[in-house]
């Protein structure tokens, strides 16, 4: 059975996305989904080197997939951060309540600095190369998201509080869109 997922986070490498998710599906009860761990897992090795043994190309199919097994399963997702760039994915995205977890180049950078896993991000100059991808990938988040938090300078609780609310906002608004319409005759 297919569950509509209760957010999406989207967002760059080292944003937060599965550190808020993982707090965000705590709170609210349910699971946690990140599509990155779902390509490692089928792969038997991390998602980095899938995307350095594969390519780019192909590792995006794997990613589609992997987006749309998330998708189903509800709960709370969380998208490896290239996701978006692949056009049937931002397809996938619409109708679902997608949080745009966004950093600065500059705290981007220091976080993900060394990780070897995030073969995207290899670089001489690891700043300008995390700024070059936030300005190819910032449009294609913001094409996708509702909501955005940005992680710099902030915990996680403060975080996941920021998203809660949003939800909550979120959930009122529908309410209100599906209350019944009343007629009065005698005034209509």
């Amino acid at each position: 059975m297919s569950h509509r997922p209760k957010a999406v986070l989207v967002g760059p490498p080292g944003a937060g996305k599965t550190t808020v998710g993982r707090r965000l599906a705590s709170a609210l009860g349910t699971e946690f989904t990140d599509t990155d761990a779902l390509i490692a897992q089928d792969h038997g090795t991390s998602c980095g080197e899938v995307f350095a043994e594969v390519g780019e190309e192909a590792f995006r199919e794997l990613e589609y997939a992997a987006v749309e097994k998330a998708l189903a399963k509800g709960g709370i997702v969380a998208l490896g951060g290239g996701a978006v760039e692949t056009e049937a994915v931002r397809t996938l995205l619409a109708g679902h309540r997608v949080v745009w977890v966004d950093v600065s180049a500059e705290e981007g950078a220091r976080r993900t600095s060394g990780d070897d896993s995030r073969p995207i991000l290899a670089a001489d100059d690891p700043k300008a190369r995390y700024t070059a991808l936030l300005a190819r990938r910032a449009p294609l988040y913001r094409s996708v998201a509702a909501h955005k938090v940005r992680t710099d300078n902030k915990r996680p609780p403060q975080i996941v509080a920021d998203v809660l609310n949003w939800l909550d906002e979120e959930k009122s608004a529908d309410r209100q869109e599906r209350r019944p319409v009343i007629h009065h005759p005698e005034t209509d």
